[in-house]
């Protein structure tokens, strides 16, 4: 069952935000770009604040820098809107259980160390090339309480 209303479209878009952000870090990779997602419509705080769908919350200005990029545009693909789909039913993964950040630190070949603290909240953890971070309960409590 849905954790947040999602359309057909939504579901595409979704998978196209997942494959052009996190292609290369496998299916894993691209469902934890999910969780983030699904957390920022969830968890109603910090700078995710009255976001309620998914278009909202892609199209946020300055969210996903993947929205610069040609990739994104194409089209949605079956494996791609699977795990969007598993995202929106809220399935959620480690390190992005909780997590509203995250980044590929260093250059596409050679990632560098995570920051221990991104946007002031702490490292929950690294997959492959991108760091993950969670807030704190005093920043977001909501993000623990929603599922």
């Amino acid at each position: 069952m849905a954790v947040v209303k999602a359309r057909k479209q939504d579901i595409d878009m979704l998978a196209r935000l997942l494959r052009a952000e996190a292609e290369t870090e496998g299916e894993m990779g691209m469902l934890l770009v999910g969780n983030v997602g699904i957390n920022r419509i969830r968890g109603n705080c910090s700078d995710f604040k009255e976001l309620r769908t998914i278009p909202q919350m892609i199209n946020q200005p300055h969210a996903f820098e993947a929205l610069q990029h040609s990739l994104y545009y194409q089209g949605a693909r079956e494996r791609e809107r699977r795990l969007a789909q598993r995202a929106v039913d809220g399935e959620r993964n480690w390190p992005a259980k909780f997590s509203l950040w995250y980044f590929r630190p260093g250059s596409f070949d050679n990632p560098g160390p995570c920051p221990d603290t991104w946007y002031n909240q702490p490292l929950a953890g690294r997959w492959k090339k991108h760091c993950f971070y969670e807030p704190t309960g005093e920043e977001c409590d909501n993000i623990y309480n929603t599922y």
